[in-house]
């Protein structure tokens, strides 16, 4: 997922305290979703689930998450994908088929005992469907959050609203925000706390990173970072076999990236992929507006339909009004 850009980016990207993130947040929806799917789960890696077997680590994620977000002056918005474009297709079923695999491994693990293994295999089945975004979107709704459908790619149309002054930042765990031009990628902040990664336990924090800063310090434009992408891959374009990043960013300031591309993929144009990122499909037709809780609802949904604790979802309501201090949730929203 995204691109493999961290090995050349790794010391532009700066740790954030919470106290410098309030704002309005522009969440790549499909991204985060996928992220509490992948992490709220049980030690064997089976997601968190109602009695009648359906999925709600998502809502999970959503309700706790967005708390904490609010209780600390940052304004979510989430934008969803819209409809990827035809070069996209690949990729899609590919991680269609490597989720499938990765489920068989799973189930695989389990039977053997191997806990661990299972757990690993679990996240990297986790799926983004159409259940889970309508669901999603529902909960949103009643926290009061926005949501917006992009036209094409969420991040893209996510860096748009940064870019023209609606949003202070994007909240993505991917790379591919910056090559779509955003000023500003908030990392980690719907996965921060202690994760369990490669087999040890680590505590992820909050970290930026300034597009401006990445481009000064490897002395390219963006477009040349666009073109290191399609060397070393992206969700467009599988790359070329054997290029990693500072590989590429040596061809790419050497102006050997035409070149390159003929020689090794003589059959693929790039063109369209470089135009896709500078010039996506987005919208300025959206609005932004944030209500208070509905908190019997919420209950209704969560509790009512999905099994949730009563107690654990009126504390992280009560959070949320909580910040408001004096005064009233309708005057903070």
């Amino acid at each position: 997922m995204g691109v493999a850009l961290r090995d050349i980016i790794a010391e532009y990207k700066v740790p954030l305290g919470w106290e410098a993130l309030p704002g309005i947040a522009a969440v790549d929806a499909h991204n985060a979703l996928y992220q509490f799917l992948s992490i709220i789960r049980q030690p064997d890696g089976t997601p968190l689930m109602d009695t009648k077997g359906r999925v709600t680590s998502h809502l999970s994620g959503i309700l706790f998450r967005n708390a904490n977000f609010l209780e600390r002056g940052i304004r979510p918005v989430y934008v969803f994908d819209g409809p990827p474009p035809d070069f996209k297709q690949k990729t899609i079923e590919e991680r269609r088929n490597a989720r499938a695999q990765a489920g068989e491994r799973w189930e695989e693990a389990l039977a053997r005992g191997d806990t661990e293994e299972a757990y690993k295999q679990a996240r990297s089945s986790s799926k983004v469907d159409r259940d889970v975004i309508e669901t999603s979107k529902k909960l949103l709704s009643l926290m009061g959050i926005p949501c917006i459908d992009a036209p094409s790619e969420g991040e893209a149309q996510a860096t748009y609203m940064v870019m023209h002054g609606d949003a202070s930042y994007v909240v993505s765990q991917d790379y591919d925000t910056l090559l779509f031009g955003v000023p500003m990628l908030v990392r980690n902040l719907t996965i921060s706390g202690k994760r369990k990664i490669h087999g040890r336990s680590v505590m992820l924090n909050p970290e930026k990173v300034a597009l401006a800063e990445v481009l000064k310090g490897l002395g390219i434009t963006r477009e040349l970072l666009i073109q290191i992408a399609v060397l070393i891959g992206n969700d467009f374009n599988p790359g070329v076999k054997g290029i990693g990043p500072k590989t590429g960013l040596k061809l790419v300031k050497e102006g050997s990236f035409e070149k390159t591309m003929r020689e090794k993929e003589p059959d693929f144009d790039p063109g369209p992929v470089i135009d896709f990122f500078l010039n996506p499909p987005v919208t300025s037709e959206y609005n932004l507006a944030w209500h208070p809780p509905d908190t019997v609802k919420i209950e209704e949904m969560l509790c009512g339909e999905y099994n949730f604790s009563v107690e654990r979802v009126r504390k992280a309501l009560e959070g949320i009004a909580g910040k408001a201090g004096q005064k009233t949730l309708d005057k903070w929203f």
